[in-house]
């Protein structure tokens, strides 16, 4: 028996129902479901796709297949020890525990990368390879190397790897960084969460972001091609199919903000790597800081831009340029100093012994220096004492002592609510001078100190630590 026999409907309904399923059987020989397969008697909903949708899409298909060949999937192993319970666990039981039963563990990260050469050198990430005790490399074929780390830059996050093919290899082809422009397609191929050669397309976000907190040398690529874990280390691509950038990083707490190392950045630390298994970087032998709206108007500066020169170490190439402590550089090989981080990186890229005009501003006067660029060698550390007694600084809000070696004061408090205070002066630092005038003692500090309370702005020059800086702030 039905259940439509066990649950009778009305008259006027059970008609109704029959009517509906004979017209269904009538008809069901002649309908059909539309389908965007193409036929000849079937046609998609829209049949001519604009010419910009049709190129762009053949131009992504044509990336994919040419490049993914070039992207490799990189397993890095690490052995951690096995955590044992402190020795005080062994007193209190009476007895030593026995051991974790699991021993030693191997954790392996997954990453990408790409192959620059057909005898088998790779970039990647150096985070991506960092304390890996193996390395094996899967290339788009599925064939499976040991990876040879050939040498790691940490300082910019970059990695060089070496396996030994059986057979030829496809290499990437590197473009050119330099000429990238905010609103270019750009392309992501790599393995996020595992997923082998995954590509993402979006743009050029924005060019030569600093100031990132990731790695000492920055100079990212901003794309909104979608990164995720497993993408490090793998190419961000322009539609010709070139590497422009080894993808690094996102912005955990946003989407659409991911960062990549520019590739002219990477071939250079790439190069010293293949050939010398380190980075030697260039150095110029100054101490700089950034300008402010106060200090770029106190040197004569019409906008904020450049690097103030805040102390030049004796015997180094800026010292034999004739570069001085006040000078503010504003282009290093005919490159504009935007400000502290541009100019560390390209004094950086700087092969050593290169000769570089060098263009700066002092006392309201251009001048151009040629520079011969040191091999990076690492700062001198001084110290000094704690200040004994304090003399008010009028003023100013700080109260300062002589120092033993009579080359300024020291600064032994703050008032909290000053000018100074707000400018970044602290208990400790060394006031050198006071609006170009010098501060050897405490009467030459306060006599500087009743000038400048006159001038538009305080400009003092301190040391802290091993380093000088300049602070600017007004008067009130």
């Amino acid at each position: 028996m039905s259940i439509l026999a066990r649950t009778p409907a009305p008259p006027l309904a059970a008609a109704a129902l029959l009517v509906l399923l004979a017209s269904c059987s009538g008809e069901e020989q002649q309908t059909r479901i539309p389908t965007s397969v193409r036929s000849e008697t079937s046609r998609p909903p829209v049949e001519q796709p604009a010419p910009e949708l049709l190129s762009s899409q053949q131009a992504f298909i044509a990336v994919s297949s040419r490049v993914t060949p070039a992207v490799v999937n990189i397993s890095a192993a690490r052995i951690t020890p096995e955590r044992r319970l402190p020795a005080f666990f062994d007193d209190f039981f009476g007895e030593p525990l026995p051991e974790s039963p699991h021993g030693p563990r191997k954790e392996q990260s997954l990453g990408s990368g790409f192959i620059i050469s057909a005898d088998g050198y790779i970039l990647t990430n150096e985070h991506v390879v960092k304390g890996a005790e193996e390395i094996k490399v899967r290339l788009s074929d599925a064939r499976t190397y040991p990876g040879k780390l050939i040498g790691v830059d940490p300082r910019t996050d970059v990695a060089v790897l070496k396996i030994a093919a059986d057979a030829g290899l496809t290499a990437a082809v590197l473009g050119d960084s330099d000429k990238l422009q905010v609103g270019q397609w750009a392309l992501a191929i790599g393995n996020p969460f595992g997923l082998d050669r995954t590509l993402t397309v979006g743009v050029i976000s924005a060019t030569g972001r600093a100031n990132v907190g990731i790695e000492d040398y920055e100079d990212f690529v901003q794309t909104d091609a979608s990164i995720n874990p497993g993408n490090s280390g793998g190419p961000l691509l322009n539609i010709y199919g070139e590497v422009i950038g080894i993808n690094t990083a996102i912005v955990a707490s946003g989407q659409g903000i991911g960062f990549a190392i520019p590739i002219n950045l990477a071939r250079l630390i790439a190069k010293q790597l293949i050939e010398k298994g380190e980075v030697t970087r260039g150095w110029l032998g100054v101490s700089i800081q950034p300008l402010t709206s106060e200090l770029a108007e106190s040197f004569g500066l019409d906008k904020v831009s450049g690097a103030l020169v805040n102390q030049v170490i004796p015997d180094s190439p800026a010292a034999g340029a004739g570069l001085r402590r006040g000078d503010i550089l504003l282009s290093f090989g005919g490159k504009e100093v935007k400000g502290v981080r541009e100019l560390q990186l390209l004094v950086a890229n700087t092969p050593i012994d290169s000769v570089v005009p060098l263009e700066l501003l002092r006392q309201n006067e251009r001048l151009t220096v040629n520079v011969t660029i040191a091999a990076q060698t690492p700062p001198p550390v001084t110290r000094r004492p704690p200040p004994a007694h304090s003399e008010e600084g009028h003023g100013l809000g700080l109260a300062v002592t002589a120092t033993e070696e009579g080359d300024g004061v020291l600064v032994g408090r703050v008032e909290v609510s000053s000018a100074a205070a707000a400018a970044g002066v602290r208990p400790g630092d060394i006031i050198l001078a006071v609006n170009g005038s010098e501060t050897g003692t405490p009467a030459a500090f306060e006599k500087a100190v009743r000038k400048a309370l006159r001038a538009k702005h305080v400009v003092l020059l301190l040391r802290r630590g091993a380093t000088t800086l300049y602070l600017a702030f007004p008067p009130g």
